[in-house]
């Protein structure tokens, strides 16, 4: 299983800690059920033994098929590098929806759930039962995916954070829902803070506050992959299987 930490619901995050040991380190954006991609930009940055990829959040919903996503996601973790996943906002309403802790599960539907529990052969009928559908080891991740990483300098988490609170202090809504207040304000968390959650047309690079990598692959746009150690951003346009790369400065 990739390595996560279990939040506590609805209590402030308590960010999750390693200090680097040598390999390269990898963020991937927002996925939302899009495998093909997923897998083109796994091929292109071939992790190995020593690495370390964190996954941002949102493997689900929308997509033509979070199931698989998933399976990526968890072949990767058995291969070699070190795997850090953490939780978006839609693995949030989904374990919500099936009965696990979790928030706003009555809009997991009608935010690309419907296309997500397709991906599983869950009908109609059976929604009420649906997590009886999904594989044992599917939830076993969804459940335990950490809210928060801290990798210094970077902090990596879904959304955001709350531009008033030092990390310790943000509060797991923050963390998994929060947009503008975060991403137009500069903050003093000590940290340069890498997100998803919010699409854009491309990578945000506003350092030393923050780093933004949602270039919205789902709706046409892009699965965005950066690498610190040498500073490349890794790209996949949507439907592509071709990933284009170019550096950026990043600190």
């Amino acid at each position: 299983m990739p390595h996560t930490t279990t939040p506590t619901d609805n209590a402030p995050s308590s960010p999750r800690t390693r200090c680097p040991e040598g390999g390269r380190l990898f963020a991937i954006g927002d996925i939302h059920g899009c495998p093909d991609e997923l897998a083109a930009m796994l091929r292109k940055i071939a992790p190995r033994a020593g690495d370390t990829v964190i996954f941002v959040g949102d493997y689900v919903d929308r997509g033509p098929s979070s199931r698989d996503v998933i399976e990526l996601v968890l072949d990767l973790a058995q291969s070699g590098p070190e795997v850090v996943c953490l939780k978006g906002n839609h693995e949030d309403m989904m374990l919500s929806f099936l009965g696990f802790p979790g928030r706003y599960g009555d809009s997991f539907l009608f935010n690309g759930g419907a296309a997500t529990l397709d991906s599983y052969g869950v009908r109609e009928s059976e929604l009420p039962h649906a997590a009886e559908r999904l594989p044992a080891r599917h939830i076993e991740f969804l459940r335990g995916l950490a809210l928060s990483y801290l990798r210094p300098p970077y902090f990596f988490v879904h959304a955001g954070i709350l531009p008033s609170r030092q990390l310790q202090e943000q509060d797991a809504e923050d963390l998994l829902w929060i947009r503008q207040e975060f991403i137009f304000h500069p903050h003093r968390a000590g940290a340069t803070v890498v997100f998803g959650h919010t699409p854009m047309r491309d990578t945000l690079i506003d350092v030393p506050y923050k780093i933004g990598i949602d270039t919205g692959l789902v709706y046409g746009g892009k699965l965005t992959c950066l690498e610190f150690n040498e500073g490349v951003m890794y790209q996949v346009s949507r439907g592509s299987s071709g990933v284009k790369s170019r550096r950026l400065e990043l600190s």
